[in-house]
């Protein structure tokens, strides 16, 4: 039995979404369609699901010019997996502010582990701390001050 959270579904079946997206260029009412009908879908945040989905895919060429600086190569070249899951942390840590940052980066590192390559996990966590700092400088600084501190 898996313990698994609705949201950490609903961030899997996303990826799964983006994913297909990037590989297959179909719609997103037909992707939409498709991981809703997946297997333990019904076990999700729908909701949360649908806003990751959407917000991700409806914004790909501005959520790619946020991590594409700190990539070192041309998102072209990322692994479609990485890619997925850069495009899914991006989106969720610039307009999911509700989430915190260091949630957000560690379910993307939970992904790029599960899905991803060997090390596409260490990569991903090296990407997404820059990012936090750029669109969240406010809360990691503070993070950082709580953390030295103690």
């Amino acid at each position: 039995m898996s313990s698994k959270s609705a949201r950490r579904r609903a961030r899997e079946f996303a990826l799964q979404g983006i994913y297909q997206a990037l590989l297959s260029g179909n719609s997103l009412s037909m992707i939409e369609d498709q991981v809703r009908s997946a297997p333990g879908f019904d076990k999700a945040d729908g909701d949360l699901f649908t806003a990751l989905l959407r917000g991700t895919l409806n914004d790909t060429g501005a959520l790619e010019a946020e991590f594409a600086p700190f990539i070192g190569r041309s998102v072209t070249e990322l692994s479609p997996i990485e890619r997925a899951v850069l495009l899914l942390a991006t989106h969720e840590l610039e307009r999911h502010i509700e989430v915190p940052y260091k949630v957000v980066i560690n379910e993307a590192i939970e992904l790029a582990k599960s899905y991803g390559g060997t090390d596409g996990h260490r990569f991903v966590n090296g990407v997404m701390d820059k990012v936090a700092a750029k669109l969240r400088p406010t809360e990691v600084a503070a993070r950082e001050a709580a953390r030295k501190d103690s």
